[in-house]
């Protein structure tokens, strides 16, 4: 059975059509509109394109949002101009296809789990991380996923690690988040470079001259070139990340942590030392099984395959 997942983020639509064994067989992509009927008609677009070119049987969509834990109904995505809004029932009326949403983290960790890092694991406890511009996770207990009594569980990038910390978007301070992302990478790299903006001159012109700034990318690329800031920077984020590993690890004891999104592309740089940071302040460190911790293997498709997945799971329930 083919069916159709859709990552739609903040800025683009990206839909595959996928086939049982999670491999993307085709692709549509769309920029992503910033009203209600413009993004439908841009999701319905991409759906319709894939569809006429392959005979799909359901779609999915991956988005970041408390999602109903019935996967019909959006009720807040911060990127996107839903609120409250039926999205699966009015996208299934426009594509004449049956549509199922889920948060694109949790729709990741179940690609994860199938098809990718997680794949023969035996887990019967695991947990996805997507290190982004802020932080995804999910939940699996023996392979499916837990949302939670509301449909919004695990917001484990909004647990304050740093009472009174960094400000964040959500309206709290000191979110994980805030420490260990992309945007916290840049974060820290500025707060270094205002120390001493001459331990680094070629990241402090960069920030000078860059018309959007330091990015995530531009931070790991120097620390890469063994640029100093762009090293403490990136320990720091592995410092973070190991923190967060090791409450993650307090509350839900799991035998697998994924690490996925865009910061996992520069794994090499913080993994080894966010391992050995969480084996040292986990609870009882000496005295229990650690989770065994893995970098995800199927990058930006994780959305499209995971969503895809449970349109198909969908089908076959019905």
């Amino acid at each position: 059975m083919l069916t159709i997942g859709v990552d739609v983020g903040g800025t683009s639509v990206r839909a595959g059509v996928v086939d049982a064994d999670g491999a993307v067989l085709d692709t549509a992509r769309a920029a992503t509109p910033g009203q209600d009927e413009a993004l439908e008609s841009a999701i319905a677009g991409v759906v319709e394109k894939l569809a006429a070119r392959h005979p799909v049987k359901a779609v999915g969509l991956a988005l970041a949002g408390f999602i109903t834990p019935d996967r019909r109904v959006v009720r807040f995505a911060p990127h996107l101009p839903w609120r409250g809004a039926p999205v699966a029932d009015r996208l299934t009326a426009r594509c004449a296809l049956p549509v199922v949403i889920e948060h694109d983290a949790n729709a990741a960790a179940l690609a994860e789990r199938r098809y990718g890092a997680g794949s023969g694991s035996g887990a019967s406890a695991s947990v996805f991380v997507a290190l982004g511009t802020g932080i995804g996770a999910a939940l699996l207990i023996d392979g499916k996923l837990y949302r939670g009594a509301h449909g919004v569980a695990p917001e484990l990038g909004h647990l304050r690690v740093v009472p009174d910390g960094r400000a964040c978007p959500c309206g709290k301070r000191g979110c994980w988040e805030r420490y260990c992302s992309g945007t916290a990478l840049v974060t820290t790299l500025v707060e270094l470079l205002a120390d001493d903006p001459s331990a680094s001159p070629t990241l402090a012109r960069m920030a000078a001259v860059e018309a959007r700034g330091i990015t995530g990318r531009h931070v790991a690329s120097a620390a890469r070139d063994g640029d100093p800031l762009g090293c403490r920077a990136m320990a720091e984020l592995a410092r973070w990340l190991g923190e967060g590993l090791a409450l993650i690890a307090d509350v839900y004891d799991p035998e697998l942590v994924i690490i996925g999104g865009g910061v996992s592309g520069s794994a090499p740089l913080f993994m080894d030392e966010a391992r050995d940071h969480y084996a040292r302040v986990v609870t009882g460190g000496h005295h229990r099984p650690l989770a065994r911790i893995r970098t995800a293997q199927l990058g930006d498709e994780g959305g499209v395959i995971g969503a895809a997945a449970l349109a198909r799971d969908r089908c076959r329930a019905r």
